[in-house]
């Protein structure tokens, strides 16, 4: 996979007028692109597409159109852009009752480290967690990390010959596994390998 370079960005001006295309395509592929696991936490796949999306809106937003400051959001975007043997996710836990999420936040300390992915006879892939900085303290876990699932040449070989993908937690407090993912989200997430 290639990072996104500053030539292939829009200017604001030309992302203005493609903009709600560009958004409806962005959310469509983020669905096909999420899986939850258990009843509060979403594990939602990078591609060079979905970053894209996100430092345009990045830019937008900031109405950055210096050299520098679109350096910037590359620089902070384009690590979150699959290589080629891996996968790369943004994990969000949410819990709707602030209360509620308070206390889940104490308890699922270290969920992000037993967060993982196991292809059809192979071993599990435990999540690399929150690279860039630390999200977590020994009394709080974050409700956001960003991940990166390194795989092995044959664990790559057997997602493309299309080998069931299950996605799963393992934490003592939050223990749940989806066996299979949908076949459509497989096949976005089978394209991230070179």
């Amino acid at each position: 996979m290639t990072k996104i370079a500053r030539n292939s960005l829009l200017s604001l001006e030309e992302y203005a007028k493609k903009r709600s295309d560009i958004r409806t395509d962005a959310m469509r592929l983020k669905k096909v692109r999420s899986v939850f696991v258990g009843p509060n936490m979403t594990l939602q796949f990078e591609s060079e597409a979905t970053i894209r999306y996100q430092i345009q809106e990045m830019l937008r937003i900031e109405k950055t159109f210096e050299e520098e400051g679109i350096q910037d959001e590359l620089e902070a975007y384009n690590p979150l852009v699959p290589d080629g043997t891996n996968l790369k996710c943004t994990q969000m836990i949410e819990f709707p009752d602030e209360d509620e999420r308070r206390v889940r936040l104490a308890e699922l300390v270290g969920v992000e480290d037993r967060t993982y992915i196991q292809v059809q006879g192979q071993d599990r892939v435990y999540a690399i967690a929150d690279e860039d900085m630390d999200r977590s303290t020994a009394t709080k876990t974050s409700s956001v990390h960003f991940m990166r699932f390194e795989f092995t040449a044959s664990m790559i070989k057997a997602i493309k010959a299309g080998a069931p993908i299950a996605m799963g937690v393992d934490h003592p407090k939050y223990n749940f596994r989806v066996d299979e993912i949908d076949p459509e989200t497989q096949g976005a997430l089978t394209q991230d390998f070179a």
